[in-house]
């Protein structure tokens, strides 16, 4: 050994994780010199090199005294700037990627998303009286700055002037003559504290005695609790009264919603309940604000966080409850990089802190249904506590749901309204109330078709139809985003055959929706509903005040707007299409239907005018319509719950989804074939496949797919990790595993 590679023997040796996408079945950890982290305890997030750039780790186990370092060992470069990760964050981490079989790295990176957040903070300079000057330096500006300063804290030089009505460069002037002393201190954001007592609600008997119930349980640590009441029950108002007793005790609480666009309504509701808004955490919030929220979290905050799935991993030290609202939305399923279910891994989460966790629903998973011991016969033990809302707040009343037979009252050729529905939109106009047409299908139409030669405009990376929209101007490819300019009609040429002006749009979207109400109710004021005209929360917060103030009489919308809402003017929905969850022989197909449905109708009538749904189908009789008409929701639950127990599906088998993919269909094929080879024979655990997925292609890569099936007690993970681990995989293969696949494409 050279003496340049000569290492002080007292050098210790510590295990780092790093945000790699590598798999295993333990924990994947790079040692390093300790350096700077030579006494820090595990949790602690440190800069090491990797390779030739700097990354973001997490120490998570310190070398024997007897590991003597290889000259190859690389030096922690600096310790991070914020406390270490409590033992309980990292039992979460460690079990996120357990059961999701995710790599380690890549869960903990959604844990460590901030990086900015790691760095000391920015500094600011505060200013307090210094010498006591004579009365011919203090000009009356000055005096008021001198005087304010006598009875105040320190404050920086710009909000000195605001207070003062006077300006920053006096404010600075005086500093350098001496008359006030300057400081430099962190530059801090103040979270404003929601207040409980702002203006508490008066509830019913029966949310009364739900709060009851559950605050019983608060103080035992971990317990789970399925909140199941119909639409305009009175759930939020339920979990802002156990809100407000965790306020009032100083803890943190984590509120999930599956949508950043059900946050503008949320939020209004919680500033009028606590005076305050919370605290929201999505994507699209700046660095600066993540930055604080982040480092908040860290250092036990009290706060109200409100947030999509990502705050999930966020590093709260005081938590005292957890919600997930909406529990049953499928939204709630994250399917890229590292597949989770954010319901379920918030619950092993509460667990995990020893909190309670709510789940807030009006049309209950079946997962949560059963848990909930409903359903089910003795053999199921319950392990959710569950409460029951059966009445709308107020006196309100659930809407009455009309099925349309479009059999017989079939929309003129080209529509698609019936004469039914169109005369209940002209009534409900006339009446001066607002009606809601929900249609879940993005964009003008989901397919274009030459007439001349009958090719469809397709994308050109995935097996998939272009959707034409005709707001933006474009058919794009709702899996990869590929997007070809929208042109004239007489223009619109063939890709295949070349022909102009033969391009036909078919089946409707909801601008297509919002044409035909344009040219039936042309005195009508309405509104696009979706993704494509809410893209920022922002907007979103703006539509949904027009539509709550009135501005708004018809709504054309997605799913995005039968979710969450409460819009009091409203009275009728229109159900488009009510037949299109149901197509495609997904396992859950009659469920969300009925979910989604029930709350698209539950978006009527729920003050107190009655309210009306409506919803056109071509198979009116089908068990999901006739549970919604009837109103018998247990029954429909029951069944479903029984078909799935008979086809030993989930929730009482387990599913997991092997995903090969790769830009060279011969080579996925014959990985696909060595896995076939390869795969485990075990009583009771079912393996199907290989075959194409449904979309067989999506951004020039090809895809194929395992199913596997077992018993609850079997640990499936395990059996998954064998047998990946007999199979050699290139590199240019990329293996997804989806544990309790919700899609099914």
């Amino acid at each position: 050994m050279t003496a340049d590679s000569q290492m002080p023997e007292q050098q210790k040796i510590i295990q780092v994780a790093v945000p790699l996408p590598v798999r295993g079945e333990g924990l994947l950890c790079y040692d390093y010199l300790a350096g700077p982290a030579a006494d820090s305890p595990i949790g602690t997030i440190v800069h090491v090199p990797l390779g030739s750039r700097l990354v973001w780790g997490l120490l998570m186990g310190h070398g024997s005294s007897d590991d003597v370092p290889s000259p190859r060992l690389k030096e922690v470069a600096a310790l991070a700037d914020s406390p270490p990760l409590t033992e309980a964050h990292l039992r979460f981490l460690k079990a996120v990627a357990s059961w999701t079989m995710a790599p380690f790295g890549m869960v903990m990176r959604m844990m460590l998303s901030t990086p900015s957040a790691f760095q000391p903070p920015a500094t600011e300079t505060i200013y307090h009286v210094g010498q006591r000057a004579d009365e011919t330096q203090l000009t009356p500006k000055r005096q008021r700055i001198w005087s304010f300063l006598e009875a105040n804290p320190p404050l920086p030089a710009k909000e000195l002037a605001q207070e003062t009505g006077t300006s920053p460069a006096i404010v600075k002037a005086m500093a350098k003559a001496g008359l006030l002393e300057s400081y430099e201190v962190p530059k801090q954001a103040i979270i404003a504290q929601p207040n409980p007592d702002h203006k508490p609600v008066t509830l019913t008997a029966a949310q009364q005695e739900v709060v009851a119930g559950i605050k019983g349980h608060l103080l035992s640590g971990y317990s789970a609790h399925l909140l199941d009441g119909v639409t305009g029950s009175g759930k939020t108002e339920v979990y802002f009264e156990l809100v407000a007793d965790q306020i009032r005790a100083g803890k943190q609480l984590m509120i999930l919603l599956p949508e950043i666009a059900l946050t503008a309504a949320w939020q209004s509701r919680f500033e009028a309940r606590f005076g305050v808004k919370p605290v929201i955490w999505h994507s699209s919030i700046s660095p600066a604000k993540r930055r604080h929220i982040w480092r908040a979290c860290l250092a036990g905050e009290p706060m109200v966080v409100v947030g999509a799935r990502s705050a999930l991993f966020l590093p709260f030290t005081s938590l005292g409850l957890i919600i997930i609202d909406e529990e049953h939305e499928a939204a709630f399923k994250q399917e890229d990089m590292v597949f989770y279910h954010a319901r379920d891994m918030a619950v092993q989460r509460a667990y995990i802190e020893a909190v309670p966790v709510i789940l807030a629903t009006a049309t209950p998973s079946l997962e949560s249904w059963v848990n909930a011991g409903q359903g089910t016969d003795a053999r199921q033990s319950q392990r959710y506590h569950h409460w029951q809302l059966s009445d709308r707040h107020g006196g309100a009343r659930l809407p009455q749901i009309e099925m349309i037979d479009l059999k017989r009252d079939k929309p003129a050729a080209g529509k698609w309204l019936s004469a039914h529905l169109v005369e209940a939109l002209q009534e409900t106009l006339a009446a001066g109330k607002q009606s809601l047409l929900y249609l879940n299908r993005r964009g003008y139409a989901p397919l274009s078709i030459c007439e001349s030669c009958g090719a469809k405009a397709t994308c050109q990376a995935c097996d998939s139809w272009l959707v034409t929209h005709r707001l933006s101007g474009a058919r794009q490819c709702h899996h990869c985003g590929f997007r070809t300019p929208l042109r004239p009609p007489a223009e619109d040429q063939c890709d295949d055959c070349g022909a102009k002006g033969q391009m036909r749009a078919y089946g409707p979207g909801v601008e297509r929706l919002a044409e035909e109400v344009g040219h039936l109710f042309p005195e009508a004021r309405y509104c696009v509903f979706s993704s494509d005209t809410m893209a920022r929360p922002e907007i979103a917060a703006e539509m949904l005040r027009a539509i709550t103030e009135g501005e708004v009489d018809i709504i054309i919308g997605t799913q995005m707007a039968a979710k969450g809402h409460h819009f009091p003017n409203l009275t009728l929905v229109g159900v488009i299409d009510a037949d299109l969850g149901l197509a495609g022989g997904d396992l859950r197909a009659a469920e969300r239907t009925y979910q989604i449905l029930s709350q698209a109708a539950g978006r009527a009538g729920r003050t107190s005018t009655d309210g009306r749904a409506m919803l056109q189908s071509y198979e009116p009789d089908n068990a999901v319509f006739k549970a919604l008409a009837s109103g018998d929701r247990d029954r429909f639950l029951a069944l479903e719950t029984e078909l799935r127990e008979q086809a030993e599906m989930p929730p009482f088998t387990r599913l997991a989804a092997l995903i090969l993919q790769g830009p060279d269909e011969h080579q996925l094929l014959q990985v696909a074939k060595a896995m076939a080879e390869a795969k485990p024979q075990f009583q009771q655990v079912d393996i199907w496949g290989p075959t194409p997925a449904p979309i067989a292609r999506i951004r020039g890569r090809h895809r194929i797919r395992f199913l596997i099936r077992s018993p609850k007690k079997v640990n499936l993970q395990q059996i998954l990790h064998g047998w990946v681990a007999d199979v050699k995989i290139p590199s240019q293969i990329h293996l997804q595993i989806d544990i309790d696949p919700y899609s099914f494409l």
